[in-house]
């Protein structure tokens, strides 16, 4: 019964979803409404990002001794020198290793 409950809410979330991807057309949206729809990544990420570099696991604010924060900090550095996705989740991730299995 939990089962085929949950299968069908994710068949029916993931045909919402696609509906509006594969029905909704280019032509439809004009200049000023995708002008707005571009700012929703930048708002989004943030949102997303924030709490499992700054959150510890009871969900209070983790300032001290963490590692995750220095690694983004040289992430987002990399990221703006590099302008490369995929160097930047490399010395994101490489340098969060270093810092919690050699420091």
């Amino acid at each position: 019964m939990h089962w085929s409950t949950i299968i069908y809410c994710g068949i029916i979330t993931y045909l919402t979803r696609f509906s509006m991807i594969f029905l909704l057309k280019e032509d439809i949206l004009n200049y000023k409404m995708k002008k707005i729809l571009s700012y929703v990544p930048s708002a989004i990420f943030p949102a997303i990002i924030f709490p499992p570099i700054f959150l510890d696991n009871s969900g209070s604010l983790d300032l001290e001794n963490n590692p995750k924060i220095l690694a983004a900090i040289f992430a987002i550095l990399v990221g703006f020198l590099s302008k490369n996705i995929i160097v930047t989740i490399f010395a994101g991730l490489t340098s969060y290793w270093f810092l919690i299995f050699v420091v």
